[in-house]
């Protein structure tokens, strides 16, 4: 992706249309300018995998990615960009992004995909071998199943920079609605209840079942003590 560049000093006023960058790695560093709306139609085509090929006017050429952008909240575009200065045929260690191909099985049952990583860490063996994006495919996962960093196939040349032990994709188990959480918590209350013997299993079957509630119930065991008779 090439980007044509102008030169520019530090703290210098740019022409509308025009905002700054810099460019760098261990050796050297490298300040220009750049047309917003021609960096801003090339980044959304190649993003921070993208190899930008820099030529600034009357200056040096280098090939760069995109390490970080600036942007103004309010007007939602760029205002100053970070490249990171790249050799080619020397490896690299960049963030891939992660797209998952499929439906889960677990998914068919009700379950939530949940991508947790979306970028994952990898070296590629030069900036022209960067691979835009990882392929996950999640259609043999079931519900509690997931995928490690160290499941991933990549291309060729490429390794891995990540710790394979980490999940990349889980499918996680069916959300609970309002009703059915406040059910299963109130199962757990009365099983508690039960096994305390604050509670006996007829009356906390009527509860579970519906036809009673915890508080009727309650009510009940509190009135057959009071009724008992006091042994002296």
């Amino acid at each position: 992706m090439e980007l044509k560049a102008t030169q520019r000093k530090t703290q210098e006023k740019l022409q509308d249309g025009l905002m700054p960058a810099v460019a760098y790695n261990s050796e050297e560093n490298v300040s220009f300018a750049i047309e917003r709306k021609a960096f801003d139609r090339a980044f959304r085509q190649a993003g921070r995998t993208g190899l930008f090929d820099i030529t600034i006017e009357g200056g040096k050429s280098f090939p760069a990615l995109v390490k970080s952008v600036q942007m103004d909240k309010r007007k939602r575009e760029a205002i100053h960009v970070d490249f990171t200065i790249v050799h080619y045929g020397e490896p690299i260690e960049v963030a891939v992004p992660i797209h998952t191909t499929g439906k889960a099985q677990g998914e068919v049952m009700g379950g939530l995909v949940d991508v947790v990583v979306h970028n994952l860490q990898i070296i590629a063996p030069g900036p022209r071998r960067i691979p835009q994006e990882l392929t996950v495919d999640v259609t043999r996962l079931n519900i509690g199943d997931h995928v490690t960093a160290g499941q991933v196939r990549l291309p060729e040349g490429v390794k891995l920079a990540a710790d394979p032990e980490l999940v990349l994709v889980s499918v996680l188990a069916p959300r609970l609605s309002e009703d059915e959480a406040a059910a299963e918590t109130q199962a757990a209350q009365v099983a508690g209840m039960v096994a305390s013997g604050e509670l006996s299993e007829d009356a906390a079957e009527a509860v579970l079942e519906g036809s009673a509630s915890l508080e009727q119930v309650r009510e009940d065991a509190n009135a057959d003590e009071a009724a008992e008779p006091t042994q002296e």
